[in-house]
């Protein structure tokens, strides 16, 4: 799953990139999808 991207001791710090990336993408699709249900 991309371990060879983030190789050294920057695991932790991918994962926490990848994982802020995956909530505002999320957080943006949920945002649109209410906007759009509510007109």
């Amino acid at each position: 799953m991309g371990s060879g991207m983030i190789s050294g001791g920057m695991t932790i710090m991918g994962l926490a990139s990848w994982l802020g990336l995956l909530v505002l993408a999320l957080a943006a699709a949920a945002l649109v999808k209410y906007l759009f249900t509510k007109r």
